[in-house]
């Protein structure tokens, strides 16, 4: 990827390995690819080849428009790991954990890659994603693909604002990106995504005071509610954590998607953490509830129909996997000098299903 995606990211408190563009400012469009590696040796080298011509690929559909804001984060699922890479692996890398509480139902869907396209346009992440399938061919099959695009002013369909509370500033290196904790995969970044699928007529039934209760901040002005007057199972209260008296924060992109003439509306939900813990109590308050049965209200009206947990290795790990020889790991390997541009100079931008409050601040095109 060109210099300037590159983030330098800190092992925890020095300079650790270059991180794949997963703080990129929000974007008007987006495409997410899910896919799972077909059995063979062949595969698995096409795979292994293909994380090295990644940055190629993504700079020559890039050149077709520099102001164009194009980007790619690519990660790898527990089992993708294993049969790509081996040992070591991410410390925290396993398969999405399912949770069921009554009718309440975070599902595991398959997944070895997830591809995380943005752009200002759609044509040029289409193109991206065009170029990614047809470079894997026969070694992949696709799973999902879903069309992101943003809403108005910055709301998902059902009319709020979606992602305020992402972290700003260097707050996002401490949120996102593995330090000295896993050095060896310092630079990546753990990434959970879920496809919701939204009730509307019966969301939109009810009154903007129930939804406001049930969200946790005003629907016109985005304020969050008073804790006088503001529910335990609102969805701002149950998606904030707490550890050790300081709040733990993840960075969303979260995209609405749909297919009108089907009824079809929904949000996708992605979220990036330093560790999957983060998100992984998010969800379990949400449908397990804080306490158990003070569930996220937000779920009668919202169905998780996918679920997955993917690492994001930094560029130079992704730059030094070859067809057949071993990984050389990255631990904090660089000097200041080396490093073009750090993440205090890139633009920060928020962005939730509301998994924790999706609004960014978008470039002005």
């Amino acid at each position: 990827m060109k210099p300037d995606s590159m983030r330098a990211a800190p092992g925890g408190r020095g300079l650790g390995a270059f991180a794949q563009p997963v703080a990129a400012p929000l974007t008007r469009a987006a495409i997410f690819l899910v896919a799972t590696v077909n059995p063979g040796l062949e595969n698995r080298a096409t795979l292994r080849s293909f994380c090295g011509d990644l940055a190629a690929l993504i700079r020559a559909v890039e050149f077709r428009d520099l102001e164009g804001g194009l980007s790619c984060v690519v990660g790898f699922g527990s089992d993708a790991w294993d049969r790509l890479f081996g040992s070591p692996r991410p410390a925290e890398l396993h398969a999405f954990r399912e949770i069921h509480a009554g009718a309440r139902h975070a599902v595991s869907t398959p997944g070895d890659l997830l591809f995380h396209i943005r752009a200002k346009r759609m044509d040029l992440c289409f193109e991206l994603a065009t170029q990614i399938m047809a470079r894997l061919g026969d070694a992949v099959s696709p799973v999902d693909e879903v069309h992101g695009f943003r809403y108005f002013d910055e709301r998902d369909l059902m009319g709020f604002v979606d992602g305020t509370e992402n972290p700003r500033g260097e707050a996002v290196i401490d949120a996102v990106i593995v330090g000295d904790e896993d050095a060896a995969f310092s630079g990546g970044s753990y990434v959970i995504v879920q496809k919701y699928l939204h009730q509307l007529a019966e969301w939109n039934a009810l009154s903007t005071e129930a939804q406001e209760r049930i969200i946790g901040r005003t629907k016109l002005s985005d304020i969050e509610l008073d804790d006088s007057i503001k529910p335990t199972s609102a969805h701002s209260a149950l998606t904030t954590i707490v550890e050790g008296g300081k709040e733990i924060k993840i960075l969303r992109d979260n995209m609405p998607f749909g297919r009108a003439a089907l009824g079809e509306f929904g949000t996708y939900f992605i979220g990036y953490s330093r560790s999957p813990h983060t998100i992984e109590q998010m969800l379990e308050n949400m449908f397990v509830g804080r306490p158990p049965g003070n569930y996220d209200r937000l779920l009668d009206f919202s169905r998780a129909v996918t679920g997955n947990l993917f690492f994001a290795p930094s560029l130079i790990f992704l730059a030094a996997v070859g067809d057949d020889q071993p990984v050389a790991v990255a631990g904090p390997f660089a000097e200041p000098a080396t490093v073009e541009g750090s993440l205090s100079n890139f633009r920060k931008s928020d962005g939730s299903l509301r998994i924790g409050s999706l609004k960014g601040e978008i470039p002005h095109e």
